[in-house]
């Protein structure tokens, strides 16, 4: 298919309001392709199967929220029997809105699509499990298995992506041991490298209920996460975080908006209007370019005030609105301009061509 190339020219993309990254699991899990590797019998499946379950419920998963929406949870090594009764083991009840499936087509035969279809009849799903990755991959090419592990794993991301959801990819560890654990990953470095954030679960020894969840990424904070597994609840709990969790501060200008937008309501404007016009509530002038660049980096937080912003740009100047809006649970506003706004070039740019969703 002869397409033309779509591109964004610098000053555009500085000064365009783009969709904030959306965290399915806040600072462990976001939207994108991810890979949770672990030993046979390790206990990744325990441990997918209540991560399912809590973002389902919108309950926390450890002390990380969740946004709640559907979750899919394809058990391809497991029976219908064995899903029931670990969910009876791990909770008194499971929501509707927490789908199963132990039977799949594989890649390029037909899962994009069972995928999309399900993503169309179900289109509040935040996450979709796939356990095993190898249960939905056919043959791979020895002549070129990093092209192969490549290419399978960039369907899927294209996916994720697509769609602005979470697909977590349970698979497995080599046996050989490696100071670095995200080099024990199966298969070629084309897995980790097609993923946004790649997970290892590994114990000391495999009689322990011990193991450390090892977690990096494009989007997060490189961390350790200390975990036990309790035979009773079948639950594995934190009992250790390597990074601290300090307070969030709000930006200040966050708060100086809220009381802005308090009084007016809406303004439409240059960022040096705006500026001017935040004078008295800040008690000292931004600089436009600050202010814009602010603007840009505090999107989820404006969204979780119930702050729209959207930008356009007309023949003689680039105009920004802010406006009050309504926000759901999961920090979506209620006519949705920055989700949608890759989806309506004209409401980037009327002169220059910018990238589809």
């Amino acid at each position: 298919m002869d397409r033309p190339l779509t591109y964004m020219d610098g000053e555009t993309l500085m000064n365009t309001v783009l969709p904030p990254i959306r965290f399915v699991i806040s600072q462990l899990l976001p939207q994108g392709l991810h890979v949770l590797a672990g030993a046979p019998k390790v206990g990744k499946s325990w441990l997918s199967l209540w991560l399912c379950l809590q973002v389902a419920k919108g309950e926390p998963a450890w002390e990380f929220s969740t946004t709640q929406g559907d979750v899919l949870y394809l058990c391809l090594e497991d029976s219908y029997s064995r899903i029931q009764n670990r969910l009876l083991d791990i909770t008194d009840d499971a929501p509707p809105n927490l789908f199963f499936a132990t039977m799949s087509e594989k890649l390029h035969s037909g899962l994009e699509q069972q995928i999309e279809r399900f993503l169309v009849v179900h289109p509040d799903t935040v996450l979709i499990v796939i356990d095993t990755l190898q249960r939905i991959r056919g043959g791979v090419n020895d002549a070129n298995p990093y092209a192969s592990d490549y290419r399978d794993l960039g369907i899927l991301k294209e996916l994720a992506d697509k769609h602005r959801i979470a697909i977590l990819l349970i698979h497995h560890l080599l046996k050989m041991n490696d100071d670095d654990p995200m080099n024990m990953i199966s298969g070629t470095t084309g897995i980790s490298g097609a993923t946004d954030t790649n997970f290892v679960l590994r114990k000391s020894k495999r009689s322990s209920n011990s193991a450390t969840l090892y977690c990096t990424g494009r989007d997060i904070e490189y961390r350790e996460l200390s975990l036990e597994f309790d035979s009773a609840e079948h639950i594995w709990k934190l009992t250790e975080d390597s990074v601290e969790q300090p307070a969030r501060p709000q930006d200040e200008l966050v708060f100086f908006l809220s009381e802005f937008l308090n009084q007016r309501k809406y303004f439409t404007g240059t960022a040096t209007e705006l500026a001017e016009a935040l004078d008295e509530f800040a008690g000292e002038p931004y600089k436009p370019n600050v202010l814009m660049k602010k603007l840009l980096r505090c999107q989820q937080e404006l969204s979780e005030q119930g702050i729209i912003l959207s930008t356009r740009r007309t023949h003689d100047r680039r105009e920004l609105t802010l406006r009050v809006g309504c926000v759901s649970n999961d920090g979506k506003n209620d006519t949705g301009p920055v989700s949608d706004l890759l989806s309506q070039p004209s409401q980037l740019s009327q002169e220059k061509p910018v990238p589809p969703e």
